[in-house]
């Protein structure tokens, strides 16, 4: 069974930095896409940035040039580095994978969400 563990999250004064991290664990699965998407308290979800299998990055018009997504394939981890951190970045974070199933087929996870929370 494929699950996604994030961590990094926590607290930093506006213009910090935090990294944060999600580790797709399990086995007979590939990683087709991934990425982060944010929640604050009173919102919709939002998309933060995204990242294919190839590499190729998507990030909201509010992170660009603060926040940059990779991947460590070996690790089957995502990290989002986030720069400059202003305190409407303050919500909860969730990584997201499109995840090909061997045998099975393509299916949508999220992990539990980390809190991120930037003081002003």
């Amino acid at each position: 069974q494929v699950q996604l563990v994030e961590s990094g999250g926590g607290l930093v004064q506006a213009g910090g930095s935090l990294r944060l991290s999600c580790a797709a664990t399990g086995s007979g699965f590939s990683i087709n896409a991934e990425g982060w998407y944010r929640q604050a308290p009173g919102k919709q979800r939002e998309l933060v940035a995204t990242i294919t299998s190839g590499g190729r990055t998507n990030y909201a018009d509010s992170v660009k040039g603060r926040f940059t997504i990779s991947r460590d394939n070996a690790k089957n981890t995502v990290y989002l580095q986030m720069n400059s951190l202003k305190p409407e970045d303050t919500a909860l974070y969730y990584c997201y994978g499109k995840i090909l199933i061997t045998y099975t087929g393509e299916y949508d996870y999220w992990g539990q969400g980390t809190q991120v929370t930037v003081s002003s």
